[in-house]
């Protein structure tokens, strides 16, 4: 057996992981058959640090969604560049909108788990969402995340965004997001068991039931991690409460983030410390490259040999998988074929990550995070910018 007839069935069980999410993942609807009364049911929670370009359209996008949503609470964290005046201007015309002034962050806290904890603390209404500042909640959103979550009677339900990609460089590499998620993840094990390993989230938009949040800690639960989604999650589902992500690209959008500096220094904030230990980021590294790479850079040369119909099958197998998840998700369909370029920015910025959390730490925000931040809580070789 060659290397390069190992590497093809390699690559095969991903691409039949795509497959099942590709075509089995569920979506958040609306279910015209629901009967529940979600008047005033909903506490939106939006933690803004420096978020004045974002959080006008967001809160509106929130209001729009009519009387289940009875207040917007805005934790105000930090700001120095006017979120706090749009967010005030925003509750003289609507008294549903609230501001909080942020408190200084207490020793053992990251400062997303710290706003939403407060936010929670302040919250009335018997479900609460969690939006992140740059999320817009499409119409009947919060309706149709609601009545999923009683439908398939969870206390915790994350919706996966779509992306909103709007220059060239997000339209090339945000959906390698997707690519490394939903190439590892099996979504159907989440339905069949409630193992924590099955927890997924993307905190752009969380949804929990208050009572039960109370009860287990809240984000108190996370409080030390800089992407608190997933680990969430996972501690929920370790809890025995009953919590899912689904598929919520119908039901809320995001641009997490804005051209290449940025998308290079979020993903750099999170990929290294995403892993249990040195040892299994290296391993993911090295499999991303022999699997997704390397059968591009090795075409050439083996094209005309023995082996050249062994290294196209990989080759177009990865681009497969691409393809697969552009148009399940929406992204452009064309930034498959440039997926070689997308996966050596993955690497780059991976290791980038590494010599970073390795050499001080990163700074996002305004913030420094150091490499006391707790490492290895999400489920490895799953990363979340």
């Amino acid at each position: 057996m060659t290397l390069e007839f190992i590497l093809l069935l390699l690559i095969l069980p991903f691409f039949l992981i795509t497959i099942l999410n590709v075509l089995f993942w569920p979506r958040i609807r609306r279910t015209s058959s629901d009967k529940h009364d979600f008047t005033n049911a909903l506490s939106v929670l939006v933690p803004a640090r420096n978020e004045a370009l974002t959080i006008a359209e967001c809160v509106r996008s929130v209001l729009e969604q009519g009387p289940v949503v009875r207040e917007v609470l805005v934790y105000d964290d930090g700001s120095d560049d006017g979120t706090a005046d749009i967010v005030k201007a925003l509750s003289e015309s609507d008294q549903r909108v609230q501001l909080m002034s942020g408190a200084p962050l207490p020793e053992g806290w990251c400062g997303k788990p710290h706003a939403c904890m407060r936010l929670s603390e302040k919250a009335q209404a018997p479900w609460m969402l969690f939006l992140d500042a740059d999320a817009r909640l499409k119409p009947n959103g919060a309706l149709a995340l609601l009545e999923t979550a009683t439908k398939r009677n969870l206390t915790f339900l994350s919706a996966w965004p779509q992306f909103e990609l709007r220059d060239f460089s997000e339209r090339l590499l945000m959906p390698m997001l997707n690519f490394f998620v939903f190439t590892l993840f099996p979504s159907p094990g989440a339905f069949i068991s409630n193992n924590p390993r099955f927890g997924l989230a993307h905190g752009a938009c969380i949804l929990v039931e208050h009572t039960t949040y109370r009860r287990v800690g809240g984000h108190s639960l996370v409080r030390q991690e800089l992407f608190e989604d997933t680990v969430l999650a996972r501690r929920w589902r370790e809890l025995g409460e009953r919590g899912l992500g689904l598929d919520g690209s119908g039901t809320v959008r995001v641009r997490m983030y804005e051209g290449l500096g940025t998308i290079w220094r979020g993903f750099q904030k999170n990929f290294y410390p995403g892993f249990r230990s040195k040892a299994v980021f290296w391993i993911f590294l090295f499999l991303h490259f022999a699997l997704y790479l390397l059968p591009f850079l090795a075409l050439p040369f083996a094209v005309s040999g023995p082996e050249g119909g062994t290294v196209l099958g990989a080759a177009l197998l990865v681009l497969g998988m691409r393809l697969l998840l552009a148009i399940r998700f929406g992204d452009p369909v064309w930034s498959f074929l440039l997926h070689p370029v997308a996966e050596s920015f993955l690497l780059a910025v991976g290791i980038r990550s590494w010599w970073r959390w390795s050499h001080g730490g990163v700074d996002w925000k305004g913030r420094t995070y150091s490499s006391h931040i707790t490492r290895g809580t999400i489920p490895e070789g799953m990363v979340r910018p």
